[in-house]
């Protein structure tokens, strides 16, 4: 059964820095990408990155591009998301979903407050 599950959030101030963890079960990342989106109040889910299985290649939304990098760990089954030089913009509950870059599996989500 594929199950994903979130940690890492919270809330941090402009500028700052947090890595967020997504641990997934039933598959092996190795074979399979893994994609973080994330959700704002009153806006419409977004693509933040997706790592591919097979050759690990990332891709990144444009919002995110040269701040946010994702990176896996094979040995442990997890895929993390580094977001550097947080912005207020950033504020939103973050989800990972697995297998494939958008599912069909989600992430209960991780809450990151960008605050000052």
């Amino acid at each position: 059964q594929v199950h994903l599950v979130e940690s890492g959030g919270g809330l941090v101030q402009p500028g700052g820095s947090l890595r967020l963890s997504c641990v997934a079960s039933g598959f092996t990342l190795d074979s399979y990408a893994i994609g973080w989106f994330r959700q704002a109040p009153g806006k419409e889910r977004e693509g933040v990155s997706c790592i591919m299985g097979t050759d690990g290649k990332t891709y990144y939304g444009d919002s995110v591009q040269g701040r946010f990098t994702t990176s896996r760990d094979n040995a442990k089954n997890t895929v993390y998301l580094h977001m550097t030089d947080l912005q207020p913009e950033d504020t939103a509950v973050y989800y990972c979903a697995g297998p494939g870059c958008a599912g069909p599996e989600w992430g209960q989500g991780t809450q990151v407050t960008v605050s000052s």
